[in-house]
């Protein structure tokens, strides 16, 4: 396991969409162990939410919640707003609010198109423009990272519209990265491979022809722990990543290499 300084983040102030997923867990509490503050926001109730703050033990390091749907876009400015309140200021905002469903593309309806790209790519976007106009307003130098994937370079099948999503984030995440440099805000992504959680761990236990394709595809041969996910956006999150901007880290396995379909 990846060790860091206990007090590695210490003072930054962190909100994270999506925060009660799978990896979005795991991504909170390893944050919390490095001392962040975080504002966590989901679409769960609030009465969801406190149970699952209450298991991880997140309210005795001074977690807050804060339900809002990112792909409207008031909802998407309260929550920044929201969360500036309860944790005085914003360093980080991570975008890591994200959905992928498996389907065939001759198969998929534009409803779920426009859910997917709604979601993965809208919505990251108007939480790190409400981000960026509250940094450059009270002139914070933070940061603002995306979760996207080694998928935005090599399309994977049956996931179409998220592969799309990704690769849109991609220049999104560079777009911004160009023209916040001058205030200071690093703009960068973190895009990790196959992760064994959510749809990818079910589809691996009970899809066999999607587990022959996915151990050839990982050069390390292994399914991605979200652990490795989370040390990657505490390294982003630190200021060990102060001289990068417009980058994507990836931490795939090697997954991006070359296909192996």
């Amino acid at each position: 396991m990846t060790t860091f300084s206990k007090d590695c983040l210490k003072g930054k102030r962190i909100l994270i969409t999506g925060g009660l997923g799978a990896i979005g867990r795991v991504a909170v509490g390893r944050l919390l162990g490095v001392s962040a503050t975080i504002a966590v926001n989901d679409v769960v109730d609030d009465v969801s939410a406190a149970e699952i703050m209450r298991e991880c033990g997140w309210f005795e390091e001074g977690c807050t919640y804060h339900k809002a749907d990112v792909t409207i876009p008031e909802e998407a400015r309260g929550l920044v707003e929201s969360a500036i309140s309860a944790m005085g200021g914003l360093d980080v905002a991570l975008c890591h609010a994200g959905m992928a469903q498996s389907c065939p593309i001759l198969e998929y309806s534009s409803k779920d198109w426009d859910r997917i790209l709604n979601l993965n790519l809208k919505g990251a976007f108007l939480v790190a423009q409400a981000a960026a106009r509250a940094m450059v307003a009270a002139e914070t130098k933070g940061r603002i990272i995306f979760t996207s994937s080694w998928v935005q370079d090599v399309p994977w099948p049956n996931i179409t519209p998220y592969n799309v999503s990704k690769s849109g984030m991609k220049m999104l995440m560079r777009g911004m990265a160009r023209e916040l440099a001058s205030h200071g805000i690093r703009v960068n992504s973190v895009a990790p491979g196959i992760v064994g959680v959510g749809m990818a761990r079910r589809q691996w236990d009970t899809e066999p022809d999607y587990r022959r394709r996915v151990e050839k595809a990982i050069p390390l041969g292994t399914l991605q722990t979200p652990e490795s996910v989370a040390d990657a956006i505490i390294f982003l999150c630190s200021d060990a990543s102060d001289y990068m901007t417009g980058a994507t880290l990836l931490v795939d396995g090697g997954c991006s290499l070359y296909p192996m379909d």
